[in-house]
């Protein structure tokens, strides 16, 4: 994997805030819901090249989306998750509530985490528990992302209304195929 710098480091908040201003001066923000449009919630990895609303097709509005190492189903996204369906279920009082799409993807650098000596340096840097770290490499994102469903479909905290399904995302192809149909 080759890393192509393009601008000097200080340079990059500055491109992004200057593309800010143009987004802000269109004038695209206004009128977008709290309530995603799409009644989707995507769960996956913090990898540049795989931003959902760009493999997704996403506007701003349409899904709520967290990503984190690996787009793994941690403490933290149960939590978000049974935030969210909390203030969902005051709003929509019977029926579905929103689908959680858990979307892994090809060539993880979560993968990392499976290797002994990248794991311990990580683990003493963050101060974690080495082997709780093991359980969160990538490395066969269909048996990953099927693992991460049936733990966030059992997680006693998500409403049972919340639809939960997993895919992979080929980074090469950008094709996103179901592994496990909500």
């Amino acid at each position: 994997m080759t890393t192509q710098v393009t601008q000097p480091a200080d340079a990059n908040i500055d491109t992004a805030l200057e593309r800010n201003r143009r987004f802000a001066a269109s004038g695209s923000h206004q009128g977008a819901t709290v309530f995603p449009n799409l009644r989707l919630f995507v769960v996956t990895c913090l990898d540049p090249r795989v931003d959902p609303a760009h493999f997704l097709g996403l506007e701003l509005g349409d899904a709520m989306v967290v990503r984190n190492v690996g787009g793994r189903v941690t403490q933290q996204v149960i939590d978000d998750v049974a935030f969210i369906s909390q203030i969902t279920e005051n709003v929509l009082p019977d029926g579905p509530l929103f689908e959680v799409a858990l979307i892994h993807h090809t060539q993880c650098g979560a993968g990392a985490l499976a290797d002994d000596g990248f794991r311990q340096s990580y683990a003493a840097r963050i101060g974690a528990e080495e082997s709780t770290l093991r359980e969160r490499a990538v490395l066969d994102p269909a048996s990953t992302v099927a693992s991460d469903v049936e733990r966030l479909r059992s997680a006693p905290a998500v409403s049972p209304r919340v639809a939960v399904s997993g895919h992979i995302y080929d980074v090469e192809s950008g094709v996103v195929k179901t592994v496990v149909p909500g």
